[in-house]
């Protein structure tokens, strides 16, 4: 599962590297510790252009009460055993939660970083785990719903992270399930209302485990009203030695729908500078949190 999460990068790095804007009610401020009836940045796929903050735990439109799910199983009730070669049927399309979010209301969900406990003793054995080669902010995918309270006439836009089975990453924690992360390439494909639903359900895999790292980090986490920054510092060496990702096989920092070939015509057209001058801010804004964990792993 993923029950706690961190967003700190500042709003208008989280605007370039999605391509969106942010929406006039937009007032949400760094966050070591997202829990369930917190709010959160989301990108949907009604307003793909639009950054927004929605409360993380989801309530379907039909409830008579209010519900914090946090998570949304992409097996559904298949793969009860949470096995990590699993690669059958993607069962949420049949949930009544969700069935019909993953088809008309998905989300992007960013992130900086997410916090997994172990199976067996959850967040009394916590850990950060991140993306390596300062690659953040990244996406989870999400899906969303509006509901309304009868009686006071209340409106919460709420949503939940999808899960997946364990990569190898987790099984080192060990925990039996990881967010599903999104590459950069498929943020427009997840958010496309008329995509079919095969393409988003192929979406729904584990994150490759070489591309993340994870420590272990104080119990302080467990308290949901703890947000500040020492909540993340390393008690621990890192989980699994980093990667070198060669020149060829960098993940290039994409905006929404920017495949390579836009990056060649925007070069072409003399535009990429901009997109370079956000690679740079985001590389500045990282460049400490990668040499502490640089420090971690000597």
């Amino acid at each position: 599962m993923c029950g706690r999460y961190v967003v700190v990068t500042e709003t208008k790095i989280i605007e370039k590297k999605f391509n969106v804007t942010a929406s006039p009610e937009f007032n949400f401020e760094a966050n070591y510790n997202i829990a369930a009836g917190d709010k959160a940045p989301v990108i949907t796929c009604e307003d793909p252009g639009l950054l927004q903050e929605f409360t993380f735990g989801f309530t379907p439109s039909w409830a008579k009460k209010k519900f914090y799910v946090i998570n949304a199983r992409s097996e559904g009730d298949h793969n009860k055993d949470n096995r990590p070669d699993y690669n059958g049927a993607k069962g949420i399309i049949r949930k009544p939660f969700f069935k019909q979010s993953i088809r008309s209301k998905r989300c992007l969900v960013p992130a900086d970083a997410f916090v997994e406990g172990t199976t067996k003793d959850k967040l009394s054995d916590p850990f950060l785990v991140h993306m390596i080669n300062k690659r953040r902010p990244f996406a989870f995918a999400g899906v969303y719903d509006q509901w309304v309270d009868q009686n006071s006439g209340e409106i919460m836009d709420s949503f939940a992270i999808i899960t997946c089975p364990p990569n190898k990453l987790m099984g080192l924690i060990p925990h039996h399930r990881m967010p599903v992360i999104l590459e950069a390439k498929d943020y427009g494909v997840y958010l496309d209302k008329h995509a079919n639903l095969q393409e988003i359900t192929e979406l729904l895999q584990p994150y490759d485990h070489k591309m993340m790292n994870a420590y272990p980090i104080s119990t302080d986490i467990k308290n949901p009203r703890n947000k500040g920054a020492e909540l993340i510092k390393p008690i621990g060496d890192l989980l699994q030695q980093e990667y070198t990702i060669g020149q060829e096989q960098k993940v290039q920092l994409q905006g929404m729908g920017m495949s390579p070939s836009r990056r060649r015509k925007l070069d072409d057209d003399g535009e990429l500078e901009g997109y370079e001058e956000i690679e740079k801010e985001i590389e500045k804004e990282t460049d400490q949190v990668k040499k502490d964990l640089n420090k971690r792993s000597k």
